[in-house]
């Protein structure tokens, strides 16, 4: 039997033996390398362009000569003003990476040593960074399959049955019950994104979805319209998973990372407010799962260094507080 990639000794090509072995100039030249790979990490001024700088061994920063501008690596980046080791950024990095099913924050805060709320905030602007693979742009074209999956808004039903209410009913809901909308290309990207309810995955196709695409839904009434633009293969879930190729499988599986795995696994509730940071986590390892993690550690690196400062997520706790 053919063995599996991710089991292969090809899948794995960076360890956190191999991070904190190289030590913390190591890891600085990775995230140098990573900022500015056009001259070899060599920096260059973030203000005026400028490739001739002073090194300010000291402080780890740069002075250009043409400006006097001071800067360092992770100036104007999703890591600016951070206060880790950059060994210890390469190896949360390292850890996000290698955890297919999402890692939750108590664990990370364990393994790095450091509070839960610099594990919660770091893992999100990480999120962040993979979004930017996610979230291109792009339409998707070839074959789409779409589905929807609601996420929270739980109510638990009362001690005694007499004091029960049908939580189905609108009167009864919490108001925090969101729905992911999915669109994936088979063999392809996926591009996930958070509603109030399915029917607005309709609107969100037409702004990301090729005309020219093929598009395999289940049999809910609301992706009717859906026939108006496009090519469109329905299946009736309760009849067939498949049937003559009409499928959503490729979406289950995304939705398979996300519920079961990642927040019912390793998170156990995920706000609304950042449902989507976790809808981008879970396709980004759902599009990435072929390559080999040092690939994955150091092209999430290179995002996170091309990154503006995160508005969400600079001094989080300080506005939470």
């Amino acid at each position: 039997m053919a063995q599996h990639f991710l089991l292969s000794a090809a899948s794995r090509t960076l360890s956190l033996k191999a991070i904190y072995k190289g030590g913390e100039d190591a890891a600085y030249a990775t995230f140098c390398e990573m900022r500015w790979p056009e001259t070899d990490g060599e920096a260059i001024c973030p203000k005026c362009g400028c490739c001739d700088t002073y090194k300010i061994t000291t402080r780890r920063k740069f002075k250009c000569k043409a400006c006097a501008h001071q800067f360092s690596v992770t100036s104007g980046t999703i890591f600016a003003s951070r206060k880790m080791d950059f060994v210890d950024l390469l190896a949360a990095i390292c850890i996000m990476v290698n955890a297919a099913k999402g890692v939750s924050m108590v664990q990370l805060s364990r393994d790095l040593d450091c509070q839960y709320k610099t594990a919660f905030v770091l893992a999100h602007k990480l999120r962040e960074a993979m979004a930017q693979e996610v979230q291109t742009g792009e339409v998707l074209t070839g074959h789409v399959e779409m589905d929807g999956a609601y996420f929270g808004g739980h109510i638990r039903p009362a001690n005694h049955v007499e004091n029960r209410v049908d939580r189905r009913l609108k009167e009864h809901q919490t108001g925090k019950r969101r729905v992911v909308v999915v669109m994936r290309e088979r063999k392809g990207r996926s591009l996930p994104f958070v509603a109030i309810n399915e029917a607005e995955g309709v609107a969100l196709a037409k702004e990301n979805i090729c005309r020219m695409a093929t598009i395999s839904v289940d049999e809910a009434s609301h992706w009717d319209m859906l026939h108006a633009g496009w090519s469109v293969d329905r299946i009736n879930h309760s009849l067939a998973y498949s049937d003559l190729g009409a499928c959503t499988n490729q979406a289950e599986s995304f939705f398979s990372r996300l519920r079961r795995r990642m927040v019912a696994g390793q998170h156990h509730h995920v706000s609304p407010q950042y449902l989507h940071q976790y809808a981008n986590h879970a396709a980004w390892l759902e599009d990435n799962c072929r390559k080999d993690n040092g690939s994955l550690a150091f092209g999430l690196v290179a995002n996170a260094m091309g990154a503006p400062v995160s508005r969400a997520w600079k001094g989080y706790w300080q506005r939470a507080a």
